[in-house]
């Protein structure tokens, strides 16, 4: 019996996420009295699984089809379900990301697995049981959730646990093939869009966010969302009614509707804060609210608040990152 982490690959490197996955599923193995075996999918580098090690991975399975670059469910949930059965393993760790959301809930059906998603603490494993806390209600409660079922499926948050680096040589890369045919890639998406920051972070990624609404007044001032984002090495972001308004991509949309983010800090520049807006951001750890309007809903939400114009404020904070690079 082991516990398995299915880690996320991007650009030949190991996601943030996976990492923090990783060193929860590590966690978890000690608690049981077992070992951590990861599995990696596609456009991942073998020096950087090695590297797994460092979170007390003992193992990883890799999957190194050229068709699985390219992220397709079906093909990747047969590939976990075969390792899975191959390491014989009891709970199955996935990041809470688009990728691990789409895979662990088909991964729950095929194994007739219990599933938590957008888990915030170590399980509780007194006697037999296996209890989680998980984020409700977009983020404004918490429930504790107990998984009864032989198989476990654990999907954590990101942003909420720490990488860890107390293991000590490096992880076992070993081929592995889950036997895939051409009928697990028969549906194929059609388009696969990522945001990257000028520094390569994806905005689910970044540990930083900054982002802009209506109070920019038009795309031609984003350049202070991104200066400023720039300088801070952090992702950038917008409201809903800015990317319905053709100044972003909608990519870059954050909220109710849009992409759903827990970055360390969350700096919002001339955006009221509607309840839809919240949804997307309110489990970010810090958030900081820059707004002329002093009565801005988004105040109430803020951790810091900054009353004034975002054409006065923002340089001022470009500014100052800038001095303290130097």
């Amino acid at each position: 019996m082991s516990v398995l982490v299915f880690v996320e690959g991007l650009n030949g490197e190991i996601k943030k996420s996976s990492l923090e996955a990783a060193s929860y599923g590590n966690q978890v193995a000690k608690a049981l009295g077992t070992s951590a075996t990861a599995v990696a999918i596609g456009d991942v580098k073998e020096e950087a699984l090695t590297q797994l090690g460092a979170q007390g991975i003992s193992k990883v399975l890799f999957d190194g089809e050229q068709r699985l670059k390219q992220f397709v469910a079906d093909a990747y949930v047969k590939v976990i379900a075969a390792a899975v059965q191959k390491e014989d393993a009891k709970v199955v760790v996935f990041s809470n990301s688009n990728i691990g959301a789409s895979v662990g809930a088909k991964l729950a059906v095929r194994l007739n697995a219990s599933l938590a998603t957008n888990v915030t603490t170590l399980p509780k494993t007194e006697g037999a049981g296996f209890t989680v806390t998980r984020g409700v209600f977009s983020g404004k409660a918490f429930a504790d959730v107990a998984l009864t079922s032989d198989i476990k499926i654990v999907a954590i948050k990101k942003n909420s646990f720490d990488i860890s680096s107390e293991g000590t040589g490096a992880a076992t890369v070993e081929s592995f093939s889950a036997g895939l045919t051409d009928a697990d890639f028969a549906l194929l998406p059609k388009e696969t869009v990522m945001q990257d920051t000028s520094g390569g972070v994806l905005l689910q990624e970044a540990e930083v966010v900054v982002s802009g609404g209506r109070g920019l007044k038009g795309p031609e001032n984003w350049h202070l969302i991104e200066d400023l984002a720039k300088e801070l090495g952090a992702a950038t972001a917008c409201s809903k009614p800015v990317s319905d308004m053709d100044w972003r991509p909608h990519h870059e949309h954050v909220g109710q509707t849009g992409t759903t983010i827990s970055p360390n800090l969350y700096i919002a520049v001339g955006i009221s804060g509607a309840i839809q807006h919240l949804a997307g951001v309110n489990s970010s750890k810090v958030i900081v609210v820059i707004n002329k309007d002093s009565e801005a809903p988004f105040f109430k939400a803020a951790d810091y608040g900054i009353v004034g114009d975002a054409f006065e404020v923002v340089p001022k904070l470009i500014e100052a990152a800038k001095a303290l690079d130097k």
